[in-house]
């Protein structure tokens, strides 16, 4: 099929999702598209990227995500197998069902091959959480953010500061749009059916009176942190001294519990300041986070939604794509340095961290101002293609 008839209004909008942060994305925009006038019909393509069924399952359901349309199951491989195993499955997806446009989201290897078939396709792409930059092409997330940008035709951002990442990078300011952080929306939407920690800490057998006096949550997955042991045990090691002081719950990823066992460090966590548990749904992790008196973590995620519940955050890493939730937010960058965590956590005991403020528009009404305003531009894009026919 060409390009030509997998275009037209009668086509669905393809979103696609690959990894777990881009459920809670796409799931108040699928909302939005069947609420607006006009209803933008939708295609939900789950990817398989990250492809546990169990967590999969939950977090379509608690995020009340239908059942994707399309599952390609692609699985784990290196960056270059998984994403080229994504562009050879979805292309035939576009044959079969057409695409109005491609909605992608995030930085996972699925967006930027979507993105790629779509923008060979002639097919608009419309990315969503455009322009944010860590400055650090060693990460992988960082290329895929900015090739994603550069082949896309629409750019939804959630932080002004993205306009001039994009701007520098040669992207004309009319592509983008400033329409907030849709992660708010679902964070909202889901806050009154969080799962106190309490409850959480009881249904896993830990003794519920062990965070009573108040506690912190501690998640920690990035390579760049976890699979050298010269770097995971000192950070260990300055985790171990903060729960001393205050108990830490610590959703243990299952990359991070491998490496330690590895360099023969998971005893490290056997002390009555930690309670580990598995990696937690997104209920879970809302129920965990919104009561913790602070938050350590090197997710990107986390940091904004840390942000919106107003509770101090500390990064360990030694940049951030979201640098809005440092200059405005709660978060703060601590590297990798065990002294200056350790700093920084006692910090926040004696003083309670900063409070920063919720930015603007994280008011839980993106996804509608999404809605509102691609229903207008595939109008207007689509008349001018007639006209030029």
């Amino acid at each position: 099929m060409s390009s030509q008839m997998s275009a037209g209004a009668d086509a669905p909008v393809i979103c696609v999702v690959g990894a777990r942060p881009n459920y809670m994305k796409v799931a108040p925009i699928i909302r939005a598209f069947a609420a607006g006038s006009p209803v933008l019909r939708t295609l939900l393509v789950h990817t398989g990227q990250h492809y546990d069924p169990a967590m999969k399952d939950r977090l379509f359901t608690d995020l009340e995500l239908p059942d994707p349309d399309v599952n390609l199951a692609v699985g784990s491989g290196t960056h270059a197998v998984q994403t080229a195993e994504v562009m050879k499955r979805f292309e035939p997806i576009i044959d079969q069902y057409g695409a109005r446009a491609v909605l992608v989201v995030g930085d996972v290897n699925s967006t930027l091959a979507c993105a790629l078939v779509a923008a060979k396709r002639h097919i608009p792409v419309i990315h969503v959480e455009s322009g944010l930059r860590s400055n650090d092409r060693r990460m992988p997330e960082e290329i895929n953010r900015i090739l994603t940008d550069q082949i896309s035709d629409l750019l939804y951002t959630t932080e002004r500061s993205a306009h001039a990442n994009l701007a520098r990078e040669g992207i004309p300011e009319e592509r983008a749009v400033f329409v907030g952080n849709v992660m708010i929306d679902s964070l909202r939407a889901s806050l009154p059916k969080a799962i106190p920690a309490a409850d959480l800490l009881a249904a896993a057998g830990l003794d519920p009176a062990r965070i009573e006096n108040g506690y912190g949550v501690v998640t920690l997955h990035r390579p760049s942190n976890v699979d050298q042991a010269d770097t995971l045990g000192p950070i260990i090691g300055a985790l171990r001294q903060i729960s001393e002081k205050l108990p830490l719950v610590f959703a243990l990823h299952p990359r991070t519990r491998t490496n330690l066992e590895r360099f023969g460090m998971l005893g490290l966590l056997d002390t009555p300041g930690f309670l580990i548990l598995p990696p937690q749904g997104y209920l879970e992790m809302l129920g965990l986070m919104s009561g913790a008196r602070m938050v350590l973590t090197d997710s990107g995620g986390i940091q904004e939604e840390t942000t919106a519940l107003g509770v101090p955050c500390l990064t360990i890493r030694e940049n951030t794509e979201r640098p809005i939730t440092v200059d405005q937010g709660t978060n703060t960058l601590v590297g990798i340095d065990p002294q200056a965590l350790i700093t920084a956590a006692d910090a926040i005991l004696a003083g309670g961290g900063k409070a920063g403020r919720v930015p603007e528009h994280w008011d839980g009404h993106t996804a509608e101002r999404i809605a509102s305003h691609l229903a207008s531009w595939l109008e207007q894009h689509e008349a001018a293609q007639a006209a030029a026919v």
